[in-house]
């Protein structure tokens, strides 16, 4: 049991120099950052073939945010409807079902935007 102890918590004893330009130092430290690793972790995952995957694609989460937005929108349309408000009298059945095929496609896009972000972008 001891031996297992060990090794787990061994240390690493060798070390890499790798010069590089600040602008270089500066890109990996903020892509080290935006993956939420220590820049040594990060290279080491990065040379070992690792594919680095962010915390958050903040540009995803923007896209799913205004998809949100649209979703909330679209199902207020539909609440004044159903509940026979005055300002939706005039919505037909034709306009219902167009909200209705609108909700679904903003969920299907919504969908594939969460797969965009779940699945390493080398495999989208």
């Amino acid at each position: 049991m001891k031996n297992k102890e060990k090794q787990t918590g061994r240390k690493r004893g060798h070390h890499l120099r790798v010069p590089v330009f600040p602008e270089e130092k500066t890109e990996i430290e903020r892509q080290a950052q935006q993956a939420g690793m220590s820049v040594a972790r990060f290279l080491r995952e990065v040379g070992q073939g690792y594919q680095i995957r962010g915390i958050v694609d903040y540009e995803q989460v923007r896209e799913l945010a205004r998809i949100n937005g649209d979703l909330g929108r679209l199902g207020g349309l539909l609440k004044l409807w159903l509940t026979n408000d005055r300002r939706t009298a005039q919505f037909g059945e034709a306009t219902i079902r167009t909200l209705l095929s609108r909700i679904e496609s903003t969920l299907d896009e919504m969908g594939q935007v969460m797969k965009s972000v779940v699945r390493p972008r080398a495999e989208s």
